[in-house]
């Protein structure tokens, strides 16, 4: 229907994987961007990263993710929460290992990385909004599958370094 409504003017491609079920077991990278890549999380400082509120926030949110989601199989590896962007390294481990090459469902969608990232961005832009905190997220986020223990170990440095190398981040 949108697309002959508009004539497929405003149609915008998914950047997810069309054949990757996103509920199935999987190691996922994610990075997600605040709007305009405003600097809402903190700064850099001598190579560190000093939260701001939000960016407290931030992380003690994505510390619940386990937690809240207990029905889910997850597990949070590496994270960092940057000035303007966040990235993480999470797994989810489905029990029935079929799901792996089912084709992804648009639609509803619940108990997979898209819900997990969903909920994690609407606290974080709640608390922002409930204490008057000016905050937004850019829309979507950005995501790769974590193809095996080599590639995990490469962003999970990525991610530990990134602080002492936002000079050179794409996103600095």
């Amino acid at each position: 229907m949108s697309t002959e409504k508009f004539k497929g003017k405003y149609r915008i491609e998914t950047n997810r994987c069309l054949h990757w079920n996103y509920s199935s077991n999987g190691a996922y990278f994610i990075t997600i961007c605040t709007a305009n890549r405003e600097n809402y999380f903190g700064e850099i400082v001598d190579a560190e990263m000093k939260l701001s509120e939000i960016g407290q926030i931030a992380k003690y949110e994505w510390l619940k993710t386990k937690k809240i989601r207990p029905d889910m199989n997850i597990t949070l590896h590496e994270f960092c929460i940057m000035p303007n962007h966040f990235h993480a390294i999470i797994k989810i481990d489905d029990i029935n290992p079929a799901n792996m090459v089912t084709k992804n469902k648009f639609g509803p969608q619940s108990k997979n990385l898209g819900a997990i990232v969903r909920g994690f961005k609407s606290v974080v832009k709640k608390y922002a909004t409930i204490n008057k905190i000016e905050f937004a997220w850019q829309s979507n986020y950005h995501d790769h599958i974590i193809r095996n223990d080599e590639e995990f170990y490469k962003i999970r440095n990525y991610i530990r370094n990134n602080p002492k190398n936002w000079k050179e981040d794409q996103f600095y």
